[in-house]
């Protein structure tokens, strides 16, 4: 069973190999905090963290287990950027804000390896990363972006490749041109690094409570934010439910959900493989993803099984059989594969914006919010966490950059939307193949 929409937490590889605890108390009572936050996924946890490192009284509420959500079933893909084509925004937020946010795309990813660091976090983390072009428009995609990044003080090496050595050093496969190695970004277990993190926010003296589903936030001066068994009384609010976010936030205060579109993504996970196998498959260890608008992205685990994702679905309706519709666009890339076990499939939602730049901002003086990552959250969760903080604190208005963009609404409401967005997605598709 790959229990996508159901309150237990899908039985993947990442759970059969979690190293911290995902439940805490749930809560019980009145509890007084400088801040609350809703939600126990990456944009939580790590706001927590942030703040407890401030200096602040921080409640975490979670509804189910702590990484339940896209923050524990992703792909593990550590990437370099923030948004899709910030030329898009120059009129709104001018080049200061280009230049901030494209920075910003490289500290997010540092956000991470230096917290691992610090707090010793036993998440799997591997440097190395590399985009890879099935067609000529996506070569010239790549050569572009790397001329953007060597213009610029990037301090990772970033390598472009052509067919031969990408078959020599990233990938064992015939469906790829080139590529381009970006050392700045990796991959890593994300339900460890997630649960990892939520250790170290209680070392730091963050409250946790799991299975404490809010139920109702009454806006105030003092926030009022109520669960089944208990409430939190808070100076300061913070929203980081992302896909799952639904109607929670106050009717009087501006809609968040319809600005975001819950999107299901897929992973199966392959038997440990031999050797000579995974290093004939990815011979450099390297996470990688293709640029197709209908992307794979795959990646070897710690313990050598190949990971492997895609289907990225906007209709709202899951596979019946994950493995079953993933398995033959594996064996499209590594066909050698044909006949190796498949020991997991599981799949999760994502959360996508319109305009593929995340929201992050707030909804009244003292409530924010953070979400819409596209796909990209593990590292963008951490910086919107980093910007929540700052923001806070008053320490930093970098997070202005996000908050003079605009967000629509995506049309046809909550039951149509989705639908409409598939097809719009079909028809991307469709030029993309050319």
């Amino acid at each position: 069973m790959s229990a996508i929409h159901t309150d237990q937490y899908p039985p993947s590889y990442y759970f059969s190999s979690l190293r911290y605890q995902q439940d805490y108390p749930m809560l019980a009572g009145s509890v007084n905090a400088d801040i609350c936050i809703i939600g126990g996924g990456f944009t939580g946890i790590a706001s927590a963290i942030e703040l407890a490192e401030r200096g602040y009284k921080v409640v975490l509420l979670e509804s189910h287990k702590i990484g339940w959500g896209a923050s524990g079933r992703n792909g593990g893909q550590i990437i370099r950027g923030i948004g899709h084509d910030l030329e898009d925004f120059r009129k709104v937020i001018g080049q200061q804000g280009i230049d901030a946010i494209t920075a910003m795309g490289t500290e997010a990813n540092e956000v991470i390896t230096e917290r691992v660091k610090k707090y010793n976090i036993d998440c799997d983390l591997t440097m190395g990363y590399c985009d890879l072009a099935a067609r000529p428009k996506h070569m010239k995609a790549l050569e572009q972006d790397y001329q953007a990044i060597s213009q610029r003080d990037y301090p990772y090496k970033v390598t472009m490749l052509d067919k031969n050595e990408l078959q020599k050093q990233v990938v064992g496969s015939d469906n790829f041109i080139g590529g381009m190695i970006d050392m700045g970004s990796g991959h890593l277990h994300p339900l460890n690094l997630c649960t990892g993190e939520a250790k170290v926010a209680t070392d730091l003296g963050v409250q946790i409570f799991t299975n404490s589903a809010v139920t109702h936030i009454t806006p105030g001066e003092t926030v009022k934010i109520e669960t089944e068994h208990g409430q939190v009384n808070a100076k300061q609010v913070i929203l980081a439910g992302n896909a799952y976010i639904g109607d929670l936030a106050p009717k009087k205060l501006p809609n968040i959900s319809n600005k975001i579109l819950p999107a299901g993504s897929y992973i199966i996970a392959t038997e440990p493989l031999k050797e000579d196998v995974y290093k004939a498959l990815l011979p450099g260890n390297h996470a990688v993803c293709d640029l197709k608008i209908d992307l794979d992205y795959f990646r070897l685990s710690a313990d050598k099984r190949l990971l492997f994702g895609g289907m990225c679905n906007y209709s709202g309706r899951d596979p019946k059989d994950i493995k079953a519709a993933l398995y033959p666009k594996m064996l499209k890339v590594f066909p050698h594969l044909e006949g190796i076990n498949i020991d997991y499939q599981w799949g999760g939602m994502i959360g996508i914006g319109a305009n593929r730049l995340p929201q992050i901002g707030r909804l009244d003086n003292n409530i924010y919010y953070a979400q819409a990552y596209s796909g990209h959250g593990v590292n963008v969760t951490h910086m919107a966490a980093r910007l929540l903080a700052e923001t806070i604190h008053g320490e930093s208005d970098r997070m202005k950059y996000f908050e003079q963009v605009k967000h629509f609404a995506f049309p046809g409401g909550k039951h149509l939307r989705s639908p409409l967005l598939a097809l719009g997605m079909m028809y991307h598709k469709i030029l993309d193949a050319f």
